[in-house]
């Protein structure tokens, strides 16, 4: 069963956050926590407290769970509110300056995924049919014979 956390309006712009996030997706929650308490990036502390924070969700979820096996499942970074502001700019004109702020969203899981195991025969038997199909693909199309041209003999004068 799956456990959720999130951050609201992080001061940092989303596309810097994404850069981290990127980093752990998919990964095992140990090697994301390492990775995220190694990572120089500003982001990088609140991110780890929000892994720690969604470990101890799925730890009130399912009390006998082995949380070795957890997994990021998702980990989604959406914009925010952008605060606007302006800067003094040359000849009395003034600059916008947005600061940006984004929304994190980590999802963990099991590492157990349900899916139907596929027999081997019947991969095997798709795979038979596949090649088939290709092979009687080209015994029908024929090719016809190109002569090969004749090379322009160059005289000079």
């Amino acid at each position: 069963m799956e456990a959720v956390a999130k951050l609201n309006n992080y001061p940092t712009s989303p596309r810097k956050m994404r850069l981290l996030v990127d980093l752990i997706r998919g990964m095992e929650v140990e090697k994301a926590l390492a990775v995220l308490e190694h990572n120089p990036k500003h982001p990088a502390v609140p991110l780890r407290k929000l892994v720690l924070s969604a470990i101890n969700n799925w730890k009130q979820k399912n009390e006998s769970g082995d949380e070795t096996a957890l997994i990021v499942k998702t980990v989604m970074v959406d914009g925010a509110r952008v605060i606007k502001r302006m800067r003094p700019a040359p000849q009395g004109r003034g600059y916008r300056v947005r600061k940006r702020s984004n929304h994190v969203t980590v999802i963990v899981d099991t590492n157990a995924v349900h899916v139907k195991p596929v027999a081997k025969a019947k991969v095997e038997e798709a795979i038979a049919e596949v090649v088939e199909e290709k092979a009687t693909t080209k015994k029908t199309t024929t090719k016809k014979a190109v002569a090969p041209k004749k090379a322009k003999t160059a005289t000079k004068k």
